[in-house]
């Protein structure tokens, strides 16, 4: 079925067919794990038509294998994007994209809040070998707009951002890109494709920790990169050339957790918005952030950008020894970092994932002592709810 045919189904018909392969030589439904490091050619002429690129079969699992093709292919498919690329993980994605689009001399604009590792990234490894990034509110476009240089090649978002949920209008952000070099790369890791699709609002590239929603069980880390084809297919040099792969069984992992997609994200979602209502009554709780609520301050872009809230949101506490008795407290969810697992997940970033930033950028960012992060899994919400409320009044 033809890319053109897929966009006329309905987008659950599309997480299942999308990509799916029935294997042609015993018609397995499924598509077998094509564990092998490398492939047969017939003879020498074939090898040198699939190296000289004349002959598209496969040649060495880190320069292409079925498994991975097909979950890049459905991944495309859903965030209608022209192409994709699978990674070892989410990091590798980041990385890979960004060392493919920028070179010593250029420049980063970045969101303040952004996942511990991305922030590291740019921060330490980025600037030293010459590139410089400006971190900005980027839920404000005229800050955005302000922070922009001649030399700008990148404008780097999170949306719903890790851990604030804090929000870019990808849309409007990449309305000032219109005529430039620069490129908009979006981490949509906390809204999966099922909720939010950035290639649609404008942006270049969209990327995902597949280890969170796209596989959503917790048995294996991976990330993929979508977006335009002429970023897309020469990114695959840079991906060639640094190695940091996915492996086939990695692949069938995620294509099998994915087909659960929509079902997953719409109880995730449900049990979210249940819990942040319970949460914004609660006494113990300062605040809380999720796109899902009225209270949200950027509640209205929520509604236009994404079709759904996700299962992912922050609450605050008074302090930060507050914030460790509630982590010592939960009885049901599990004291873990990630998201996106059908199980409940809570963690404290402040000594946690965002422990290695600098204390003053961690609260300028918003990641505050008593900030919570809580991945709502799909168990009924009524334990989820007893088992917060129990850790927070211990």
């Amino acid at each position: 079925m033809s890319k053109h045919d897929f966009n006329k189904l309905g987008y659950s018909t599309r997480i299942l067919h999308a990509g799916h392969k029935v294997d042609p030589t015993t018609g397995s439904h499924n598509m077998p794990i094509y564990q092998t490091s490398t492939f047969v050619f017939e003879d020498a002429d074939q090898g040198a038509a699939r190296f000289g690129g004349t002959d598209p079969g496969y040649k060495y699992s880190r320069l292409g294998n079925p498994n991975t093709d097909a979950l890049a292919e459905k991944i495309a498919a859903l965030e209608n994007a022209e192409a994709g690329l699978c990674f070892g993980s989410g990091m590798a994605a980041i990385s890979t994209v960004m060392l493919h689009l920028l070179k010593a001399g250029d420049h980063i604009v970045a969101a303040d809040a952004l996942y511990g590792a991305t922030f590291a990234l740019f921060e330490k490894t980025f600037k030293k070998y010459g590139v410089e990034t400006t971190w900005v509110d980027t839920s404000d476009v005229e800050k955005v707009k302000a922070a922009i240089q001649p030399n700008t090649k990148v404008i780097y978002l999170e949306t719903p951002a890790n851990p604030t949920m804090k929000m870019a209008d990808i849309a409007a952000i990449s309305e000032l890109t219109q005529g430039t070099e620069m490129k908009v790369v979006v981490d949509n890791t906390f809204m999966s494709p099922y909720f939010q699709r950035p290639i649609d609002l404008g942006a270049h590239v969209s990327i995902h920790s597949a280890t969170k929603y796209i596989g959503g069980h917790g048995d294996v880390v991976g990330g993929i990169a979508v977006g335009y084809a002429d970023i897309i297919k020469p990114l695959f040099g840079t991906l060639k050339e640094h190695g940091p792969i996915m492996g086939p069984f990695d692949a069938f992992l995620l294509n099998r957790g994915v087909k659960t997609l929509a079902l997953r994200m719409e109880q995730h979602n449900k049990n979210a918005l249940a819990v942040a209502k319970f949460l914004e009554s609660h006494p113990e709780v300062e605040e809380v952030y999720y796109p899902g609520l009225e209270s949200h301050p950027q509640h209205e872009l929520a509604l236009r950008q994404m079709s759904g809230f996700g299962g992912t949101m922050s609450f605050v506490v008074r302090s930060f020894e507050k914030g460790k008795s509630v982590m010592n407290n939960v009885k049901l969810a599990h004291l873990a970092v990630s998201l996106g697992d059908v199980h409940t997940l809570i963690q404290h970033p402040a000594s946690m994932t965002h422990a290695i930033m600098p204390k003053a950028e961690r609260e300028a960012s918003g990641v505050t002592d008593g900030l919570i992060r809580l991945s709502v899994g799909i168990e009924d919400v009524e334990d989820i709810i007893a088992d917060l409320d129990q850790a927070l009044k211990a």
